[in-house]
């Protein structure tokens, strides 16, 4: 594949497959973040993806040249001389050109490319010696004093060369001016005429040549009409107008001055059109252009790069959270229920029957109502948790514990989202989950469905036993004394009463059985206070990584894929610009 050769300078031509990899990646960013890129530059992209790929889809190597240029510029003389023929009107009446024209070389059918251009009026260029015809456009006239000045010879061919006289884009006629602006979105290479009246035109450098200034490869600029001038005044303008073009971004300028009165560039202008056509390449060269241009105006809608949301500090979103779940109730339950429990099992044997004046802590707030039952062998996943086992009784959260977590929350994202555009920003505000009470569902059904209670410590066991056995031994002692006073009430013989020293056993038995147990009772739930403490801290652990699984769930996973789509974004359009 040969280079592009329209000026001075040498183009490296597009492959097929390089331009096919740009398509795709800057279609891809267009998938991942088409809703937080700028609306209008979506736009242009989208066009131009559609554009690629109907381009590449058309049959054939052809090469559309546009000539554009202002009322009065003499593009379609210009036009006429290249093809030969007076194809195009020419006249003082303006506008004259109303529809695109096109000139077409060489023996490959251009039908297919040229309806996708929209172009009707058609004219073949025979060889020389052959007699013309035209396509669509009607016969053609024979060819002009100015088409045979402008003979010269081409190194190189001009086959499968197609080049169109479109309508002026200053026109006072709305519609062709559209038409011209439709046409110049799909042709392969530019050719800017211009005269030197209006070579300055602030329209055509502002609304035409800087807009499409990512094209110079394939941009070539015509100073018409160079017969009205003096030698030096040509040379001047020339290089003014390349001045213009570098102004407007075109970093390699190329301009012909041209006449299609005196025959002067035309040669020159047929040579530049020939090393267009070699290679067949302009069209990947120009729909390339497009695609680093939109990708280079959808750039500065993604950062940089973005934050590491498993980087992020979390403990105040964490802690908010833990709040709104009732976390700190929970725990003063649990702490509650673990002293309650330890009464029942190492307080003192006589005394545990008031166990059942205190209410169960958590049996109140409807939590780990489970607890000593058989387990259900099913398999339950987190959302059909609150449907099983029901909804807590934890009190809601307060409006100031709602606001901390609204704010925790905000400044969770914020500072994820740092340094991001605004509207990638706004997009992972809106991806976090807080709408319809979907936040504090799930918190409750994280608390439900986390385990508030653990074995029963081995000292329960312990303790209990002593505690039976020193009820049992004061009651022993109780139904001797009983046995002696009903002895003593029948007035029968009384058996004879061991004793410890002074002490009857039975008395000793009843005093040491009460005293020890309620002593070892004291003990144990001072020891209790310790334990429940403990318990606290290793159920405090399990419900706050079940509430960090909710700031997951509706916090951070959904930010980070925001910031994925993000970085997604930003490779796919820093891969299509190159």
């Amino acid at each position: 594949m040969s280079p592009i050769r329209m000026g001075r300078a040498t183009v490296t031509p597009v492959s097929a497959a390089e331009l096919g990899s740009r398509t795709t990646e800057l279609s891809m960013a267009l998938v991942s973040g088409a809703d937080e890129l700028d609306p209008s530059g979506v736009a242009v992209a989208r066009r131009v993806v559609d554009k690629a790929v109907e381009r590449s889809g058309i049959a054939g190597d052809h090469t559309v040249v546009a000539l554009a240029g202002a009322t009065g510029s003499g593009k379609s003389s210009l036009f006429n001389a290249l093809v030969g023929a007076d194809v195009a009107t020419i006249g003082a009446r303006r506008p004259t050109t109303s529809r695109p024209t096109a000139g077409l070389w060489g023996d490959s059918d251009p039908s297919e490319l040229l309806d996708w251009l929209g172009v009707a009026a058609r004219h073949v260029v025979e060889l020389p010696g052959a007699a013309p015809k035209s396509g669509g456009g009607g016969k053609a006239a024979p060819a002009s004093s100015a088409g045979a000045a402008a003979a010269g010879q081409v190194v190189g061919s001009l086959d499968g060369l197609v080049l169109l006289d479109l309508p002026d884009f200053d026109s006072r006629e709305l519609e062709h001016r559209r038409e011209a602006e439709r046409v110049l979105e799909l042709v392969d290479v530019f050719v800017w005429v211009t005269d030197p009246q209006k070579y300055a035109d602030a329209r055509l450098h502002d609304e035409f040549v800087s807009l499409l200034s990512q094209h110079d490869a394939v941009t070539l600029a015509v100073l018409n009409q160079s017969d009205r001038l003096a030698p030096d005044a040509v040379k001047t303008l020339t290089q003014d107008l390349g001045k213009l073009l570098v102004a407007d971004g075109v970093t390699d300028a190329k301009v012909l001055a041209t006449s299609t009165v005196t025959g002067q560039g035309i040669p020159e202008l047929k040579q530049r059109l020939a090393n267009a056509v070699a290679g067949h390449a302009a069209s990947r060269q120009r729909l390339k252009a497009d695609i680093v241009g939109a990708s280079l105006r959808l750039r500065p809608g993604v950062a940089d790069s973005e934050a590491d949301v498993g980087r992020v500090p979390r403990d105040e979103l964490d802690a908010s959270l833990a709040r709104a779940a009732g976390v700190p109730i929970v725990l003063d339950a649990v702490a509650r229920d673990y002293r309650r429990e330890a009464f029942a099992h190492t307080g003192w044997l006589f005394a545990r029957w008031t166990k059942g004046f205190a209410a169960d802590p958590l049996r109140r707030l409807r939590l780990d109502r489970t607890g000593g039952r058989p387990p259900i062998h099913v398999e339950i996943d987190g959302a059909d948790v609150r449907a099983v086992l029901g909804r807590s009784s934890i009190p809601a959260p307060t409006v100031s514990t709602v606001s901390a977590v609204d704010l925790a929350t905000r400044s969770f994202v914020r500072e994820a989202s740092e340094g991001l555009p605004v509207r990638w920003a706004q997009a992972a505000e809106d991806a976090v989950d807080r709408g319809d009470g979907a936040l504090t569902d799930s918190l409750d059904r994280a608390v439900i469905g986390t385990s508030l209670r653990a074995r029963r410590p081995v000292w329960w066991f312990v303790v209990n036993i002593l505690q039976w056995v020193l009820g049992l031994v004061a009651l022993a002692g109780l139904v001797w004394y009983a046995v002696l006073w009903g002895f003593a009430l029948l007035q029968l013989p009384r058996p004879e009463t061991p004793s410890v020293g002074i002490l009857p056993l039975p008395l000793v038995m009843l005093v040491v059985g009460v005293l020890i147990g309620i002593g070892l009772g004291v003990l144990s739930r001072w020891w209790a206070r310790i334990g429940a403490r403990h318990r606290r801290t290793v159920v405090g652990k399990r419900l706050t990584e079940s509430v960090a699984t909710v700031a997951d769930e509706h916090v951070l996973i959904p930010v980070d894929e925001v910031l994925l789509r993000h970085r997604e974004t930003r490779e796919h359009l820093e891969a299509a610009a190159g």
